[in-house]
Order: C-alpha cells, then structure tokens, then sequence
C-alpha cells in the first residue's frame, strides 16, 4: 500500500497541496503586483537585478561551458555573442533574432571551422 492511498485519491490529495501551496503565493502576487507601477524605484531596481542575473549567467556559460557547448572554442562563442547582440540592436531589440541568428552563426562557424 502507498503512502497516499491506492487510487485515484492519493493523486487529488497531491494535487491539492500543491494547488494551495503555489495558487496561495500566484494571488498575493498578483495582488500586490496590481500596486506597483512599472516607474517605482522598486520595480526598477527588481527589474535590474533580475536583468543583471541572466547577463552574468550568459556569460557563466560562454565563458565555462559545459556539455556540447565545452567542445566550441572560446572565440568562436564570443564572436557569437557579438553577432546575436547585433542583431538584437539591428532587428528593433528582438529576441527571437538574436537567438536565432546567434544560435545559426555559432552552427555556422562550428561547421566551417570545426569543433576543438
């Protein structure tokens, strides 16, 4: 016998905590999200650390990569980097062509000059 039961009510209960458990905090979100305005200084602070975080972590896989990536060389992965932000600024700040141009550029240069 599980646990939770042997029938379906052991997997309601589950998802019971769980909707409680995550629903709770979504709606106070929600909540006080309705409070802040996009100019508060907290909202903008928020937002720069939270822009800050996923600048440092792109540069933590460009720079010590793991896995396929470990096999691109160094420069190759920056002049990557370099093209996608490019395109960025080119494209009026789209991401989808950023990534997508970025991600054919470092394809590209893996098959023209090779994987180390």
């Amino acid at each position: 016998m599980s646990p939770i039961g042997n029938d379906v009510s052991g997997y309601l209960i589950v998802l019971a905590f769980a909707l409680i458990a995550h629903e709770s905090w979504r709606w106070l979100g929600a909540f006080l999200g309705a409070q802040v305005r996009e100019t508060d200084a907290v909202f903008v602070w928020v937002r720069y650390v939270s822009t800050a975080l996923v600048s440092a972590l792109a540069m933590r896989i460009i720079l010590f990569p793991s896995g396929a990536l470990s096999s691109v060389d160094l420069p190759y992965r920056v002049a990557a980097l370099a093209i996608s932000t490019i395109a960025f600024l080119l494209f009026k700040r789209s991401l989808a062509a950023g990534i997508i141009i970025g991600s054919a550029s470092l394809i590209a240069m893996g098959l023209a000059f090779g994987a180390s």
